[in-house]
């Protein structure tokens, strides 16, 4: 213990006498983990929020949308969910609820009229069940109901972006809104969703009845609909999303070597897929930045390498006093060490702080959290890079001749 401990003053003794030396050998370091350190933490905190965005949406929902391969399309295939598709999942599927059809009419391109005051937005129709879902409820006046659709009446439930956008009233209930060429009546405001990814604004839509948007789309064929339902349990997803595969599967009449024409999204499936996603990508910046703390290991062994010539006296003079080979040995690995530990430190700290003023500069990042994993790999991999670079200038140093050593001009 008590050689190690000597070890370990002379080379902190050794940093220290040569502070701006070490300041530009672990440059390198701290550059690297500071790098790690932020990025990891701020698609940590990204990762996280889109998570929790999804699982507002409820964890037991699912979206059945029609699609094709872009292989099946060059083929002239179309793909199609109509009524009749939503009326067979609702028959034949088990533990399911709240099975409504989503029409959407504009997405992101539906001018909506209010006195002189324009705004693009997306309108949707739909029943009275969407509400179901509990993701979706009026906070002001009510919402869509069964005969709205049955009718075809003029009525809109809007998202409070759409309220901001065209200069409605705090309660805009009973205004009239314009859309194409005709005028709804706002019946209700949804709840406030924000946005998503800090980028997609999730208010800036328009719910009106299903009946009514099919009316407006002006086509005699059957609407082409996405179908949204939640299934009772958590645990029955997979049990439905089979089930909901055959009956489409058949209705569509495609054969075993056939791929499906619809696609089923869970929020399950999403969060699952978009965690890989982040995790993959910190993996990757992991590895791509661990090559810049390989390149500060090779400083740190270039350094080194220059302080054994340098202190080739110093050293002739401790062997001489009776310091033994691996005295030498441990005091140059213990300096390597002590310097890329020491970077390591700096960049964690750098690393952090960056990560804080862009979480706080960017709403969206605002959940930017440095996990404790990232931070033992930044540090051991910094401590393991110092170890293996100051091999060769510790074995250099450990090995010279003390009579050599000390003729040393």
């Amino acid at each position: 213990m008590t050689r190690l401990l000597e070890a370990l003053r002379a080379a902190t003794d050794a940093i220290r006498a040569h502070l701006l030396r070490a300041s530009l050998t672990v440059l390198g370091m701290v550059i690297g983990v500071a790098a790690v350190i932020a990025v990891v933490a701020l698609l940590q905190g990204f990762g996280q929020m889109i998570t929790q965005q999804f699982r507002s949406l409820g964890a037991n929902g699912m979206v059945i949308v029609a699609y094709l391969p872009e292989k099946a399309q060059l083929a002239g295939r179309v793909a199609r969910l109509t009524p009749d598709d939503l009326t067979a999942i609702r028959r034949q599927v088990t533990g399911i609820h709240a099975v409504v059809p989503l029409l959407t009419l504009a997405q992101f391109s539906g001018q909506v009229a209010y006195g002189n005051r324009t705004s693009a937005t997306s309108i949707t129709g739909t029943t009275s069940n969407f509400a179901a879902n509990g993701a979706d409820y009026p906070t002001q006046g009510r919402f869509l109901v069964s005969s709205d659709s049955q009718t075809r009446r003029p009525v809109a439930v809007i998202g409070t972006s759409v309220i901001e956008n065209l200069h409605l009233p705090a309660h805009p209930e009973g205004r009239f809104i314009s859309m194409y060429g005709t005028w709804f009546k706002v019946v209700g405001v949804l709840n406030k969703l924000g946005t998503l990814a800090g980028v997609l604004d999730r208010d800036n839509r328009i719910l009106i009845p299903y009946g009514t948007a099919v009316s407006l789309s002006g086509s005699t064929l059957p609407p082409n609909i996405a179908i949204e339902l939640q299934a009772d349990r958590a645990a029955d997803i997979a049990r439905v999303e089979g089930e909901i595969t055959r009956v489409l599967r058949r209705r569509h009449h495609l054969t075993a070597g056939q791929e499906d024409d619809f696609k089923i999204q869970s929020a399950g499936e999403l969060i699952k897929t978009l965690t890989h996603v982040f995790d993959m990508i910190s993996l990757v910046v992991g590895a791509i930045v661990g090559i810049a703390l390989l390149v500060g290991g090779v400083g740190i062994m270039n350094v080194l390498l220059v302080s054994v010539t340098e202190r080739t006296r110093e050293i002739g003079v401790c062997k001489s006093l009776g310091a033994t080979r691996s005295d030498i040995l441990l005091q140059f690995l213990f300096e390597a060490l002590l310097l890329a530990l020491l970077g390591g430190l700096i960049g964690l700290g750098l690393g952090v702080g960056l990560a804080e003023l862009v979480a706080h500069l960017v709403p969206a990042l605002s959940g930017a959290h440095t996990p404790a994993w990232i931070v033992a790999l930044a540090l051991g991999f910094t401590a393991t890079v110092g170890l293996m670079f100051g091999i060769a200038p510790a074995a250099k140093a450990a090995g010279l001749d003390p009579i050599d050593a000390l003729r040393y001009e």
